[in-house]
């Protein structure tokens, strides 16, 4: 299932242009899916919390590392819009009297921690408005490390380690991998080898030694650090627009580079199609100035999460 963006929502409601305004340094749609044509989550309609179960949509996040889904308590209009659990109407139902806040780009929420079936979640009793109201997911289920959770949370991937796992088919498998969705060994799953890079057939001569990265599922654009921005906006022939999008020339895509990743040893190269987008004729790179590899790239390839081994590794896809 394809997420409706946030932003496309935010633009067909004419609240974009007010939000943008608010929220000058912020970029906070960047984190949560800008166009149909990319997977920023899955919803598992079988993902239940409490007993009776109740169904939840959740994004899955590689960028943080609690659980947490709307609740009763939660009265603001982003809560009020989507699916939100009833505590008193479940019989597992136990509270730890935790709270804490947790910030996304310039939204935030403030939860309050339960166990269900040994299992700690996160309850909104405040969402802003006016970001997550225009989600079409419930709420978040971090996948990180431990590290990150706020408030200590024991996490879900923590929880998985420790117990026989269920697999889920489709884009999502849990405690696993299937070799029917990728065409070639796993070369790059090894822990902790920073990419290189090279534009078009050159290699660049930037990260000779390795840079680190983020594989996030949240962000959607293929971030790049500032000081690399030169050599990409050069060899694209881009130029950065006043709204601060990197725009090209839409009849100029077929002639641009292609971008490649080098990851253990492997090669992963991204095609002009796959990090230029065209919106009804105006085209802008799907870069920002960080080294995450968002969706731009992950939508492209085959992705494992080895947190047992501290592993990341990716192949093409079949």
């Amino acid at each position: 299932m394809l997420c409706k963006s946030i932003q496309q929502t935010m633009e067909e409601q004419g609240v974009l242009e007010t939000f943008l305004r608010d929220h000058p340094k912020a970029d906070p749609i960047a984190k949560y899916c800008f166009n149909n044509d990319a997977v920023a989550y899955e919803p598992i309609t079988n993902y239940i919390i409490g007993t009776p179960p109740k169904n939840f949509l959740v994004l899955f996040d590689m960028g943080s590392s609690n659980l947490w889904v709307p609740s009763i308590y939660c009265q603001s209009q982003a809560c009020s819009d989507h699916n939100r659990f009833n505590p008193s109407l479940s019989s597992t139902f136990r509270n730890n009297g935790q709270t804490y806040t947790l910030s996304y780009g310039s939204g935030s929420l403030s939860v309050r921690n339960t166990i269900v079936n040994n299992q700690e979640f996160g309850l909104s009793e405040n969402e802003l408005s006016d970001l997550f109201y225009y989600s079409d997911f419930d709420g978040i289920l971090g996948m990180a490390y431990p590290s990150m959770a706020v408030g200590n949370s024991p996490t879900v991937m923590q929880g998985m380690l420790h117990q026989p796992t269920r697999q889920y088919g489709g884009e999502l498998i849990l405690g696993g991998v299937d070799p029917q969705l990728y065409s070639e060994a796993l070369d790059s799953l090894c822990p902790g080898v920073p990419p290189r890079f090279a534009i078009g057939n050159q290699a660049t001569g930037l990260c000779s030694e390795g840079c680190q990265a983020i594989a996030d599922t949240r962000t959607f654009l293929l971030a790049v650090p500032q000081q690399y921005m030169g050599s990409f906006l050069q060899a694209t022939g881009a130029q950065q627009a006043q709204n601060g999008d990197f725009v090209v020339h839409c009849s100029y895509i077929q002639s641009m580079p292609t971008i490649t990743f080098i990851i253990g040893g492997a090669q992963f190269p991204l095609s002009p199609s796959a990090y230029v987008f065209n919106n009804n004729g105006y085209c802008r790179l799907g870069i920002e100035p960080l080294w995450i590899l968002g969706d731009v790239f992950l939508k492209e390839y085959y992705s494992v999460y080895d947190m047992a081994n501290n592993r990341v590794g990716f192949a093409f896809s079949a």
